[in-house]
């Protein structure tokens, strides 16, 4: 953390900079923004569904600017500020990030704030009771830990970070994000409840898709050849799982243990997809079908949503259309 406080010192003496100067470049329109000139609500958030969910719930409402950290399809656990990063972060009224292992960065960021107005949510605080610890299933892959990391991390458990995968999560961290909108900007309160009563009924429907979906599925286990980080979609469905590893581990290479289980568990479930999720290699997906008795079996993506590119955005992606691919792969993958 000693790198982050750093950065923040240097940001913030570059802020005090950009004061001296005049604040040069302030008429440029910001990136991602709504307005067309200088903005009075910055956002910052650490990962495409907030930045989404923030555009949609701020839509109609003039004078945004919501940066997203990783647009240039960073892996979430990966990824580390720049000083940019943190300066826009030390200047915004709101920051949304995940509160997990990937992002310990992100409380000295807080702190060390340029703006004492600054509010925070964390999407792992924001859903209370349903955040769930990481699961280490039968035949996935261990995390070899680096020294002292076990003793030192051994009482506290390491939560699942992929929180936005549960459809029923994302309505309730859209109510959290429409409430710290109008507590910051009480003037425009009536735009976020609005904007938040029709996104909420976009995702119920989706979930509402997904149930349905689940319900008359032939097949409930999935078998991933990847990292898994759908735990929270598989439990809001009743599905099954068996995977590589689990959702935010950094491990890459499957043992031979557990790629014989995963083709062993492909032949006694007669399943004929494996999954991964975006930006996979697919060699471990390809490994187990050739270990497995299975002649017709198919890889299929799910996409994880963590970090979504600037391109994708361009194209016209977006929360809702991501899962409803999803929803497509699994409809046509189940059955």
């Amino acid at each position: 953390m000693l790198i982050i406080k750093r950065m923040i010192a240097a940001a913030l003496c570059g802020a005090a900079a950009l004061a001296a100067a005049g604040c040069a470049g302030i008429d440029e329109a910001p990136e991602n923004s709504g307005a067309s000139g200088s903005s009075d609500l910055k956002i910052v958030c650490s990962t495409f569904p907030a930045y989404d969910w923030a555009r949609e719930l701020t839509s109609g409402r003039e004078g945004v600017e919501i940066s997203y950290l990783l647009e240039k399809g960073t892996d979430m656990h990966s990824f580390q500020p720049t000083a940019d990063d943190i300066l826009k972060i030390s200047q915004c009224d709101l920051f949304v990030y995940v509160g997990g292992e990937s992002d310990k960065w992100a409380e000295d960021a807080i702190k060390g704030a340029a703006n004492e107005d600054l509010r925070s949510l964390s999407l792992l605080e924001a859903i209370g009771s349903n955040a769930k610890a990481e699961e280490v299933k039968e035949g996935m892959q261990a995390e070899e830990e680096e020294e002292g990391e076990h003793q030192e991390h051994s009482d506290a458990p390491e939560y699942d970070e992929h929180v936005w995968l549960s459809v029923k999560n994302a309505k309730l961290l859209c109510e959290k994000l429409a409430e710290e909108l109008s507590a910051i900007d009480s003037e425009h309160k009536e735009t976020y409840t609005s904007n938040l009563s029709a996104y909420s009924e976009k995702l119920t429907r989706l979930d509402s898709d997904f149930e349905a979906l689940a319900a008359g599925a032939k097949n409930k286990t999935l078998i991933f050849g990847d990292r898994f980080p759908f735990r929270y979609f598989t439990e809001d469905y009743g599905f099954d799982y068996y995977a590589a590893f689990v959702g935010c581990s950094a491990e890459t290479e499957a043992s031979f243990e557990t790629i014989t289980f995963l083709a062993s568990k492909l032949d006694e479930l007669q399943v004929k997809t494996v999954y991964t999720i975006e930006g996979s290699d697919q060699k471990i997906a390809q490994t187990i079908i050739s270990s497995s008795k299975s002649g017709d079996t198919k890889i299929s993506v799910l996409d994880s949503i963590q970090s979504v590119t600037q391109e994708r955005i361009i194209a016209g992606e977006n929360y809702i259309s991501i899962m409803q691919k999803n929803y497509d792969t699994l409809k046509e993958t189940l059955n």
